[in-house]
């Protein structure tokens, strides 16, 4: 078991972060399907096992292979992975107030809740400075190298701010209340500027540079995780609002919702349709199942979480219906990478050491060679 940890990255939470995200988009679907809301509280028990099993097994890799966790850190491609323990800790937990407390009860599910939204938002405010900072003084970055992957430690206060409302209501009312609401709004700014300042390296990358690598094209879904998360933050705000900050504020929550979930829903359905056609080009050319298929989970969720707030708040049909369609994508996508990840452990690639090409071996010495060095 110790020796099979050495290669598991932090990368791994996206599996869990992308199975949480199913139970809980299932629980704002606009129609009432029998059964439903059984399956997504057992996939979200499935998550928090998940999530369990990764914290350990990352325990033991932590303890057993420091030299590999710390070559993790100082690897440019590796590092913003880290972002992603922060999301399923927060993930897991939100999903246990919406979903999971119809099998635990209302008071285990907000003290979960609690324990694992506190700890996701520390790691990730300590990710979202750390790894940023990392890849300015110890990485040694070009351009030509960026990716949607840079976005995962900006991203991860986001998903505390949308999941923070959730236990506006579990708390006392006052000060307790507004101090919380307040905090995730103050989250969602930090990582939405955070964000505007990092996704146009992404996109002059992609624009200038060509297509990405077959491996990474997928991640160019990661996204939507700021878009989508953002509209459910604001979504989540104007809920909360109402009794917790004064007037004016509660009700220009309301208008922050609408005004701007409407737009950036726009433009994650324009990057959608940029990311499947860069998918499907990638699928011709032979991209095969790698661990970036889980990119297109998690950050479908939160559109689908985002375009539920805008149902919501403008009453609009045609926000239910996409909605209904991103989730059926959403589960299709979990489906396919779930299973692919299952052969991959039971084979035993997905844990095996990267494969490095092979050096080229070196020229034999002549004295031609030589004596041409020595001139």
């Amino acid at each position: 078991m110790v020796t099979a940890v050495r290669h598991l990255g932090p990368h791994w939470y996206a599996s869990v972060m992308g199975t949480a995200a199913v139970a809980t988009a299932g629980s704002v679907l606009p129609v009432h399907v029998p059964g439903l809301r059984t399956v997504c509280t057992a996939v979200w028990a499935l998550s928090l096992a998940l999530l369990v099993a990764l914290l350990g097994a990352r325990a033991l890799h932590w303890t057993h292979h420091r030299d590999q966790a710390r070559a993790h850190l100082l690897d440019p491609a590796t590092a913003p992975f880290y972002g992603c323990l922060s999301m399923a800790l927060s993930a897991v937990g939100g999903g246990a107030v919406t979903v999971g407390r119809d099998w635990i009860g209302t008071g285990a599910a907000v003290a979960l809740d609690a324990v694992l939204f506190g700890a996701g938002t520390v790691v990730g405010l300590a990710a979202a400075v750390a790894v940023p900072y990392l890849m300015a003084v110890r990485h040694r970055t070009e351009p030509s190298q960026a990716t949607p992957v840079w976005l995962l430690p900006l991203v991860a206060p986001m998903v505390s701010a949308a999941l923070g409302p959730l236990l506006v209501p579990h708390l006392p009312p006052g000060q307790a209340q507004e101090t919380l609401l307040l905090a995730c709004v103050a989250m969602f700014g930090l990582s939405l500027l955070a964000t505007l300042l990092m996704l146009p390296l992404v996109f002059a990358r992609l624009v200038t540079g060509g297509p990405l690598p077959l491996a990474l094209t997928p991640t160019l879904f990661l996204v939507l995780g700021p878009l989508g998360q953002s509209t459910t933050a604001v979504g989540a705000f104007a809920d909360a609002a109402a009794g917790v900050v004064p007037a004016p504020y509660s009700e220009g929550f309301g208008v922050l919702a609408v005004l701007y979930g409407v737009p950036v829903m726009g433009f994650a359905l324009l990057w959608f349709g940029l990311a499947t056609a860069h998918v499907l080009r990638a699928r011709r050319h032979g991209m095969g199942f790698a661990m970036t298929w889980w990119a297109f989970t998690f950050p479908v969720g939160t559109c689908v979480t985002g375009a539920a707030a805008l149902a919501r708040h403008t009453g609009l049909v045609v926000y239910d219906w996409l909605t209904i369609g991103l989730y059926g994508v959403l589960a299709g996508a979990w489906a396919t990478a779930a299973a692919c990840t299952a052969r991959g452990l039971l084979n035993g690639a997905l844990l095996a050491a990267p494969h490095t090409p092979p050096s080229p071996a070196p020229r034999p010495t002549t004295a031609r060679t030589t004596s041409g060095a020595a001139r």
